[in-house]
Formats: structure tokens, C-alpha cells, sequence
């Protein structure tokens, strides 16, 4: 298992994840607040998260794709800024 903290900014962003997510062969967790487990393939679970806030993904296989955008929205560089 790998385990990222990412933000989805926008609606856009939120699209965008769920995109690259359906192309994954394995199975994508969201994790929000510890109490919310969204599966990260659904657009209308990550649509309906709280964009504000820093997600944790949980993800159990490889695909460099979806790994390059995770690195986009990696929540570590909002604090870089």
C-alpha cells in the first residue's frame, strides 16, 4: 500500500483525479477527516468530500499516470508557496 496527502482545489481537480483513478487496475482509497473512506474511483464520493481540505490517498498497485498527477497536487507544496 502507498499513501499520499494530496489537495483537489477545484471542481476540475476533483474530475481530473477520478479520470486518471478509472484507468488505475487496482483500487484507490480516499481517506477524509479519519471517519470518511470515499473510493476514488466514484465522482460523485470525491465530489462530495470537502475540496478545502488535505485528502489522504491510499492506493494498492502502480500506474506512473496517475502517480505524476498525486505529485501535482501533492499537499506538501501548498506550504511551500
Amino acid at each position: 500500500m502507498k499513501e499520499r496527502k494530496i489537495r483537489l482545489k477545484t471542481v476540475q481537480d476533483a474530475k481530473d483525479f477520478v479520470a486518471k483513478a478509472v484507468k488505475c487496475d487496482f483500487d484507490i482509497d480516499v481517506h477524509f477527516n479519519s471517519s470518511f473512506i470515499i473510493d476514488g474511483k466514484s465522482i460523485l464520493g470525491v465530489l462530495s468530500l470537502d475540496l478545502k481540505n488535505v485528502l489522504t490517498i491510499r492506493y494498492f498497485g502502480d500506474n506512473s499516470d496517475f502517480e505524476t498527477f498525486l505529485d501535482l497536487h501533492d499537499a506538501s507544496r501548498d506550504s511551500a508557496a
